[in-house]
């Protein structure tokens, strides 16, 4: 059987390391352009071949990434995508999609003897350009197993969750837990500084704790070191994926208080103004602070 020909849609942050290494593996890899051609002139200059648009990247790949914002996008982009899709293709989406839309993807794709798999991401940019990226995978077993070689590329952790949109709902989950740390971490230190605990007094003393984790430490990277780059997930991304999640314990009767304050505390950062292409995450501490009066140093 051939090598399959690996597409890629959304060559930013995540996706110009991502396809990097697809490359660096040997696949022939085709790649579209948006609105930075940055990404993509490095890419063709590393052996990577441009597609002037979907139609013409869907004819010439056989596995192709999307990494895009949402649902809304990713089911613009398939939309554009189907009509040259050859039978047997697989579109991998590797965007935190609603798992509710990955799986009706899934059976438009299949109705065209096409493939869907959910493959969304864990990690940074950083880890992205390394190869060492995490995903969470939805998919069949056999489609899993023709995919594999090519995330072995970018990923240094892969989990097969389960079928089509498994790997979407985990990924719901774990940003949960990441954007619960920024919320309580961003209240504790509004309450720090105004009862007289400086921030990085606070962080001297978490830092190295039990309490201490990787999202703490690029959290922080702002907080105390006005670090703006040290984690590049931005405040509207975050607050889409917490309406996901509130769809899905919707979608199944759950009561989901915490969830609701999480995206309540995104939501009023947003409102307030965190809806910048570099309003990242982190930044909510600011936002925090300024609602309940606390000076940030």
């Amino acid at each position: 059987m051939a090598q399959d020909v690996v597409g890629f849609v959304g060559v930013g942050l995540m996706g110009h390391g991502m396809a990097k290494n697809i490359l660096g593996t040997g696949f022939e890899v085709h790649v579209i352009a948006h609105r930075n051609r940055g990404p993509v002139d490095d890419l063709v200059g590393q052996g990577a071949q441009e597609a002037s648009s979907l139609a013409d990247l869907a004819a010439a790949a056989s596995i192709i990434h999307i990494c895009a914002p949402g649902s809304p996008q990713v089911e613009a982009i398939v939309t554009s995508l189907l009509p040259t899709l050859a039978e047997g293709s697989v579109i991998v989406d590797c965007s935190t999609s609603d798992p509710t839309s990955t799986a009706k993807l899934g059976e438009i794709l299949g109705e065209k003897g096409c493939f869907m798999a959910d493959a969304p991401l864990g990690g940074t940019p950083v880890q992205a350009e390394a190869g060492e990226l995490a995903t969470m995978v939805g998919a069949s077993e056999d489609t899993f197993a023709r995919i594999k070689p090519v995330l072995d590329a970018w990923a240094g952790t892969i989990v097969h969750m389960g079928d089509v949109g498994a790997g979407h709902k985990m990924k719901l989950l774990n940003n949960m837990l990441a954007m619960g740390y920024a919320a309580m971490y961003s209240e504790a230190l509004a309450l720090s500084e105004k009862v007289g605990i400086t921030t990085e007094q606070f962080d001297s003393v978490i830092r190295g704790s039990r309490m201490d984790c990787g999202f703490y430490q690029t959290f922080m990277g702002y907080a105390v070191e006005g670090n703006a780059e040290a984690h590049k997930f931005t405040i509207t991304n975050a607050l889409k994926d917490m309406r996901y999640l509130e769809a899905m314990a919707d979608s199944v009767n759950l009561a989901n208080p915490v969830g609701n304050a999480i995206k309540n505390s995104l939501a009023m950062a947003h409102a307030d103004g965190g809806d910048g292409p570099e309003n990242y995450v982190p930044h909510l501490v600011d936002y925090v602070a300024k609602r309940n009066g606390a000076k940030r140093n």
